[in-house]
């Protein structure tokens, strides 16, 4: 039996999209099976990789797209195998919504690394279906990748954590941020402001804000940041050698310098890339990391346990993100506004009629 809703949402029809060009309209979710969730959206944050996939910047996309994937809301129609959801929960989904759940990585918590890993938006599930995203009035995903949020959070802010929130969330407490670290925090952005915030939640002896020029500097401070360092000054990676544990770099620019960041390192640093730009990243000389036996890595995004985690502790430490909230009937300008940098720090989608469902 059909839903007594319409699926419908901002499309991407080719990779013009990000240029004010997306459209509104019905579209087919992905065949209902009784371990799935209809999720009646409320928020959705703007990441980064909306854009990105919008102008099939990473690769072609599965046009018509309709992204979204930091996704909250109430869940309207819940599977007879779901266990950990019920109707009215208040619930989100991040980047991913499918893997096999079978494989050694699925059955240690590591499901976001699973060959078979399916997007929330722009992936096909087994059975052929297309992933449709959260700038929709409902979003359909199994219950596996479905996570509720804990009512110490709104849902505005508990959307940009879903993927922006854990990107930056996992290369920091995987490698060991906590006292007696001093990290750095790579870009001021939405994914930055969020390494920021956990940063020094988490007890960092120090909370390093690194970024082009020092018109964020104000702001990374507010946020908890020690120091602040500008990359547009002159000498900035000799004045602060040898000072840091850990970096994280959020910046998807391909022309990052690269080889000055692993000079901020200190002997057995290790430097965490979690941005992703559309073309490669600079070449550097081994000996950037082999002088001083440093390690270089990625994180890419969490599971859901991992999910749920960071959630509990932002309700428990009462952690606010910076968040702009716009609405979803004007996802076309929010979007330009993304891409131009505008956000302060990260835009959240509000579907007005929704809200304004649950408030009555």
């Amino acid at each position: 039996m059909s839903a007594p809703y319409k699926f419908q949402g901002w499309m991407g029809l080719d990779k013009n999209a990000t240029e004010g060009k997306m459209v509104w309209q019905e579209y087919e979710p992905k065949t209902w099976t009784e371990d799935d969730v209809d999720i009646k959206v409320t928020h959705c944050g703007i990441c980064g990789s909306d854009l990105h996939t919008l102008r099939s910047g990473w690769g072609q996309s599965l046009y018509p797209c309709c992204v979204g994937h930091e996704i909250a809301g109430i869940a309207v129609k819940v599977g007879k195998n779901v266990k950990h959801v019920k109707l009215g929960d208040r619930v989100g989904v991040g980047a991913q919504s499918g893997s096999c759940l079978d494989c050694e990585e699925c059955l240690n918590c590591q499901e976001h690394y699973c060959t078979s890993m399916v997007g929330t938006y722009n992936g096909k599930y087994s059975d052929g279906s297309k992933s449709y995203g959260g700038y929709a009035d409902y979003c359909r995903a199994p219950a596996h990748f479905v996570v509720k949020i804990p009512d110490g959070i709104s849902l505005a802010e508990a959307a940009p954590m879903l993927c922006g929130g854990i990107t930056v969330w996992n290369p920091l407490v995987h490698n060991g941020a906590g006292p007696g670290k001093k990290v750095g925090i790579v870009g001021v952005g939405g994914l930055g402001h969020f390494g920021i915030l956990w940063a020094k939640a988490l007890g960092c002896d120090e909370v390093v804000a690194i970024s082009r020029t020092n018109s964020k500097k104000e702001d990374a401070l507010k946020m908890g940041a020690t120091k602040f360092i500008a990359t547009e000054e002159s000498g900035w990676n000799k004045k602060n050698a040898r000072s840091l544990d850990l970096i994280v770099s959020t910046v998807s620019n391909p022309n990052m310098p690269l080889a000055q960041y692993f000079q901020l390192l200190r002997t057995n640093g290790q430097f965490i890339q979690v941005g992703a730009p559309e073309d490669k990243i600079p070449a550097f000389s081994a000996f950037a990391l082999i002088a001083k036996g440093c390690k270089m890595g990625g994180s890419c995004i969490g599971s859901p346990a991992d999910i749920s985690k960071i959630l509990q502790f932002t309700a428990e430490k009462q952690i606010h993100p910076i968040i702009q909230e716009r609405p979803l009937t004007d996802a076309n300008e929010a979007v330009i506004d993304m891409d131009n940098g505008k956000a302060r720090y990260r835009y959240v989608l509000v579907n007005e009629k929704h809200v304004k469902e649950l408030k009555a």
